[in-house]
């Protein structure tokens, strides 16, 4: 997915922004979670699977990235900030640490990366114990709360005290934060998470965003992109650029344990005869790899 010239109105509206005389939307929290699996076992004396990433495609009639592959997440409720959750890994104020956030904001964002991740594939990193986890979210019971959860008919505070569970927040890693342009109608300041697939635990097409999902290796993903059979925003496409640099999901998870997030916005600048967003430093290396 090369870069793509902006067209002629998005910058005129950008301007507007830059000099002031259009005001931006107050962005919102959001929570995404990149969820991970090994891709299948090659031959004896290859190297193992590489990452696999489950994409849910957007219905295109969503007002924000319509027809959009995204990882599973959503915004932040602010009912996530519940101190009352049992918690097992890193503290909340290691996670304010990671994320660059107060102790209170980090609580709601890992609740919240939690909370979508089961809501909009099936999955829960939560368990009866700091150290075990749920081992099928498949029955009605589950499938029953799964759905008053996505309603906000259920707080998942309560969700998690009543069925007894410990959030396993030591399951997931910080990755990056992307912050929608200033040009933007919607926005949203978002927080990538990384998580692999729990042993035992298996996804479903739930929720009503996704028009469908699938599970990628995530070469495929990209190369699917490029070609034009998906589409993705910058944030998940470079995510995935990313990510292909790793042989499995653990290696991702070892990375993402020394990472500190730093919030990016994408911004106009010139490209030639044109003008595009930019990116950040750190992904300019790998665009140019993969572009040579």
């Amino acid at each position: 997915m090369k870069r793509i010239p902006l067209p002629p109105h998005l910058i005129e509206q950008a301007s507007r922004y830059a000099d002031g005389s259009a005001t931006p939307a107050e962005p919102r929290d959001a929570a995404t979670v990149v969820l991970l699996r090994r891709g299948p076992e090659p031959g004896v004396g290859q190297e193992p699977g590489h990452p696999e990433v489950y994409l849910l495609r957007r219905q295109t009639s969503m007002a924000f990235a319509g027809g959009m592959c995204v990882f599973p997440g959503g915004g932040v409720d602010p009912r996530d900030d519940d101190p009352a959750v049992a918690w097992a890994g890193p503290s909340p104020q290691e996670w304010a640490q990671r994320l660059g956030v107060d102790e209170d904001k980090a609580r709601a964002l890992v609740c919240a990366a939690v909370r979508e991740t089961f809501e909009e594939s099936g999955v829960l990193l939560a368990g009866p114990s700091p150290t075990t986890l749920v081992a099928d979210t498949t029955g009605e019971d589950w499938e029953a709360d799964r759905v008053a959860l996505e309603a906000r008919d259920l707080h998942f505070s309560d969700f998690l005290v009543r069925r007894g569970l410990v959030l396993r927040t030591d399951l997931l890693g910080a990755w990056s934060g992307w912050l929608t342009p200033v040009f933007e109608p919607r926005r949203y300041r978002t927080w990538f998470f990384v998580a692999a697939l729990p042993e035992g635990q298996v996804t479903r097409h739930v929720g009503t965003e996704a028009a469908s999902v699938t599970w990628l290796p995530v070469a495929e993903a990209l190369d699917q992109a490029e070609q034009g059979t998906i589409f993705m925003l910058p944030p998940t496409w470079l995510t995935c650029l990313e990510i292909a640099r790793f042989p499995n999901p653990e290696a991702v998870l070892v990375d993402a344990a020394g990472r500190t997030v730093e919030m990016f916005m994408p911004e106009v600048i010139p490209d030639g005869d044109g003008h595009t967003l930019s990116t950040p430093p750190a992904y300019l290396r790998m665009l140019e790899e993969r572009w040579s």
